[in-house]
């Protein structure tokens, strides 16, 4: 039943394109409701039905304005499909509920991630986030140098949108899956952090627009083609949590210091990170696991998040009290369940 209210959604809003559809396909409905679009001369495209209250309209036109910026500077991005009218977005209600709804040009491949795991050749690992940290610093550069047009409007990942009151991802410290001593604990260890991050600077060397989501799972590989997707998180933040974003997923199970020293060797073919810079990545992976456990408490739909979220309280547990000695502050350890 909901698959159908989905697929009459969707249907609706192409209508707004010059497309003569022969398939449509649901990929997926968890942040955004994703389908796959195969058009007239099998030309595929992706509607994507935004979630509601996420973003307003005019950050979702200014994630548009941000890839087109990027493929000007000749990166591999989203490409964005206008409607009839030279609308970048139309509209589509679920039920009574709207949704904004955007189509880009499909990129064919399969995402680094799954590339990965089937090989599990330490170098082509290691080759893999070579590629990814020169992507990355590629999307540094072209950032510090761009100016943002008139009414540029993204979310911040700043001390506020990370870990203030009301940070972009929810009060993580509030989560229910947490004992009441860990919830107060996590509150101790988000304003410490908040006094590190609003003493830490935001020169345009270190501070930009960032894709924010810039993991293995967001690169499809199509041969030597390397095409970034996923924008949805992208706005203004530190580049060292662009960096902590791509390596988390991968800490959570084994060393990464390895893929760490691959992914800086590749930035530094594009752009320059000193070991101070790099001092900040604990940090930021810290943070990450902070912010996830806001993330995946908020959205009780996404069924993996039963087995991450005990993961990232025995990662902020584990790394907790290292991290902020290494920056000076000392904190207990994190209560047991």
């Amino acid at each position: 039943m909901l698959n159908d209210l989905l697929s009459a959604a969707a249907h609706s809003a192409l209508s707004n394109w010059d497309l003569k559809v022969r398939n449509i396909k649901l990929l997926s409905q968890t942040e955004n409701i994703v389908f796959k679009v195969i058009g007239s001369k099998s030309q595929s495209f992706v509607l994507r039905l935004h979630r509601p209250g996420y973003h307003d309209f005019k950050g979702l036109v200014s994630e548009q304005q941000w890839t087109v910026a990027l493929l000007d500077a000749g990166l591999d991005v989203p490409v964005p499909r206008a409607t009839r009218e030279g609308q970048q977005y139309a509209s589509a209600f679920i039920g009574k509920q709207h949704h904004y709804v955007g189509l880009l040009e499909w990129a064919d491949g399969i995402p680094m991630s799954n590339l990965i795991e089937s090989n599990p050749s330490t170098i082509f690992i290691e080759d893999s986030f070579s590629l990814l940290g020169e992507i990355m610093a590629r999307f540094h550069n072209q950032a510090v140098s761009w100016d943002t047009p008139p009414r540029f409007s993204r979310h911040s990942f700043d001390a506020d949108g990370l870990v203030g009151e009301r940070p972009f991802w929810g009060r993580f410290w509030e989560s229910s899956i947490l004992t009441s001593n860990q919830k107060t604990y996590l509150d101790i260890l988000r304003r410490h952090i908040y006094s590190l991050l609003v003493n830490l600077s935001k020169d345009s060397r270190i501070y930009s627009l960032i894709h924010a989501d810039l993991h293995p799972g967001n690169i499809v590989v199509e041969g030597e083609r390397l095409h970034v997707i996923d924008f949805d998180d992208s706005g203004f933040g530190w580049h060292y949590y662009d960096i902590a974003v791509a390596l988390f997923n991968y800490h959570l199970e084994t060393s990464i210091e390895h893929l760490q020293t691959a992914m800086v060797s590749g930035y530094r073919k594009e752009r320059s990170i000193n070991d101070e810079d790099l001092s900040y990545i604990p940090l930021f992976m810290l943070i990450r696991a902070l912010v996830l456990i806001g993330w995946y408490s908020a959205r009780p739909e996404v069924e993996v998040g039963a087995t991450i979220l005990p993961q990232l309280i025995r990662y902020v547990r584990s790394k907790g009290v290292g991290v902020m000695a290494s920056h000076g502050l000392l904190i207990k350890p994190m209560p047991g369940v």
